[in-house]
């Protein structure tokens, strides 16, 4: 029985994550988006614990693979992109546009499907046991939810909204199956040494949320790719 038990423990964290996903995309629908971003932080905080157990407790499983897959797609790329399809509902729209304004929107859900494109790919690329390659769905989830919850009222007033939406959906589609290193924050030891842009990061992440608050996160994000970027540039020239 406890056997049992202990073998379900990562399933269950990950079960978390996907309701936290469900509960977040409820919230963007009805369009209290702060609600939504909390539940995707929630869920991104089951998703890093369901791991974490499974490797403790040593019971990793195929099926807590995909259950896995299945919690962040819906957590990580449906729940933003209903965030972004209910802010492009907001957005001034020009005129010779004005009259797909309902349907415009649903474009938002590329989102959603390129993350699991993105999720299918990581399941079987064995060069992501220690970095990634792409930009992880809960990164581009985070961005998402933070420049939706920090700046919507800035983004709904903006005459060019409705194009620079679009870009950035394009672009983020993009990034999460593009051929781009980024570093992942897995420690193997808690020394300075090998562990040097891990701490830098970490350390400007905690000055850049004080700072800046929710919009923080989606700042964290942008600076994370080009940090990553920028290490892999000087790793190929070395």
């Amino acid at each position: 029985m406890s056997n049992f038990i202990t073998r379900n423990i990562p399933n269950t964290i990950t079960c978390c994550n996907l309701l936290s996903g469900c509960v977040a995309t409820t919230f963007a629908f009805a369009g209290d988006q702060k609600m939504a971003l909390a539940f995707i932080i929630l869920g991104a905080a089951f998703d890093f614990f369901d791991g974490m157990t499974a490797r403790l407790l040593k019971v990793s499983s195929p099926i807590g693979k995909e259950l896995d897959s299945l919690a962040d797609d819906v957590t990580f790329g449906l729940a933003p992109a209903t965030m972004i399809f209910t802010l492009l509902f907001q957005v001034p729209y020009p005129d010779w546009l004005d009259g797909y304004r309902e349907l415009v929107p649903y474009a938002a859900f590329l989102v959603a499907a390129f993350s699991a494109l993105r999720l299918a790919k990581f399941n079987i690329d064995e060069r992501q046991t220690s970095s990634f390659i792409g930009l992880p769905t809960p990164a581009n989830a985070l961005f998402w939810g933070s420049l939706i919850v920090g700046g919507g009222s800035q983004i709904t007033h903006l005459s060019h909204a409705l194009p620079i939406i679009m870009l950035l959906v394009v672009l983020s589609c993009w990034m999460l199956v593009a051929e781009i290193p980024l570093f992942a924050l897995k420690f193997k030891h808690w020394g300075w040494k090998g562990n040097e842009v891990k701490y830098i990061f970490l350390i400007s992440c905690v000055v850049l949320l004080a700072l800046l608050r929710v919009s923080g996160l989606a700042v964290i994000i942008v600076w994370y790719v080009l940090l990553s970027l920028f290490v892999h540039s000087r790793g190929a020239k070395s």
